[in-house]
């Protein structure tokens, strides 16, 4: 299940950053930034990003990453995965990308939700990771398995050297689909014999999540967070 989201100091507000065990263990960087409150909400996405912007920028320097290279995806939906195998000169967003796999070390990858599951795919010697954006339309169209054959193609990991972690999604009853449970299928079918989820709902908690189901398509967005 995940530890409980934590409150951390950020700037001059309060921001709830959620950090998962499986990868506290093993000492990724990561984080999972929830709803920020005191933002105002908007049916533009790159409006609410622009508005979340500053804050989403100190947890990534309270994390230690703030100098590092930002990678981020495009996000249409699809099964396109950006491969990061050498050095980034600034910030990147990768264009017809729902994921990204590096071996970089100073690159941290982004991941965008507001239902859709970030999932989080490391390596457990930190020779390579992975962040995934997979709803309903990524999941049919095997995005999650795609990027760990990535990862053993082009970086030689093997999938029983990796671990996954769901971040929370929607879910049933307020989505139709559970298309959380198919990742977890989808991950152990590829070869992926650890694999955790949060098994939270952002539908059920507007109090820590953004919702695009629950809120009609006016809200946020959290931020999945990870780096070598």
């Amino acid at each position: 299940m995940g530890t409980p989201v934590e409150r951390r100091y950020s700037g001059r507000m309060t921001v709830p950053v959620e950090n998962f065990p499986a990868l506290e263990e093993r000492r990724f960087a990561h984080a999972f930034v929830g709803r920020v409150p005191g933002i105002e909400l908007s049916t533009d996405k790159q409006t609410v990003l622009a508005r979340l912007d500053e804050v989403h920028g100190s947890v990534r320097g309270e994390l230690g990453v703030g100098s590092y290279a930002f990678a981020t995806a495009q996000q249409l939906h699809g099964n396109g995965v950006a491969i990061i195998d050498a050095p980034l000169a600034h910030d990147r967003c990768f264009s017809n990308c729902d994921g990204m796999i590096t071996n970089q070390r100073n690159v941290c990858l982004g991941i965008y939700v507001a239902d859709c599951c970030a999932v989080y795919l490391a390596d457990r010697q930190h020779r390579a990771i992975g962040l995934v954006h997979s709803g309903k339309k990524g999941t049919d169209l095997g995005i999650v398995p795609k990027a760990i054959g990535l990862l053993h193609e082009h970086f030689g990991i093997a999938p029983a050297d990796l671990v996954a972690q769901l971040s929370p999604c929607i879910r049933p009853p307020h989505y139709e689909v559970d298309f959380a449970a198919q990742i977890i299928e989808q991950c152990r079918a590829a070869g992926v014999d650890e694999t955790h989820d949060t098994g939270r709902c952002t539908a059920c908690d507007l109090g820590r999540y953004y919702s695009y189901r629950a809120e009609k398509g006016r809200t946020g967005r959290m931020l999945a967070l990870l780096a070598l």
